[in-house]
């Protein structure tokens, strides 16, 4: 049976993997791994989250804007994530809220859907 999630993936255009690259591994700050010698052709490549693996493969003829499938990051501290991206021009899209937690969305430089989540501590009052 399933125990649990290995990893996810979503997709750039082709031929921008370099840019890709700069802003999972630069802004968002996130490591490279080493992709398999032999998925080295297909194009892409993968960064580690926490303890799973975000796998970046690229395809062309995608409407990535317009679906609701995204990636949901669990952060420490929302606030400075959002920071970060609105430093690098990326538009923070506001969520419903869920109680529990503070959230926000974002569209990668490809469109991808993405969701920063943080939980917060409900008072007792």
């Amino acid at each position: 049976m399933i125990k649990g999630i290995h990893h996810v993936q979503i997709t750039i255009p082709k031929d921008t993997e370099q840019e890709a690259r700069l802003f999972y591994c630069e802004v968002l700050n996130l490591p490279e791994i080493e992709k398999p010698a032999s998925l080295q052709g297909r194009g892409g490549f993968w960064i580690q989250v926490g303890d799973r693996e975000v796998h970046i493969g690229s395809e062309d003829g995608v409407e990535r804007n317009l679906t609701k499938a995204h990636i949901g990051y669990e952060v420490i501290d929302l606030s400075v994530i959002k920071n970060i991206l609105i430093e690098h021009g990326i538009t923070i899209i506001e969520c419903v809220p869920i109680p529990g937690y503070e959230r926000f969305e974002f569209r990668d430089p490809f469109d991808n859907r993405v969701e920063c989540i943080q939980r917060v501590v409900q008072s007792t009052d």
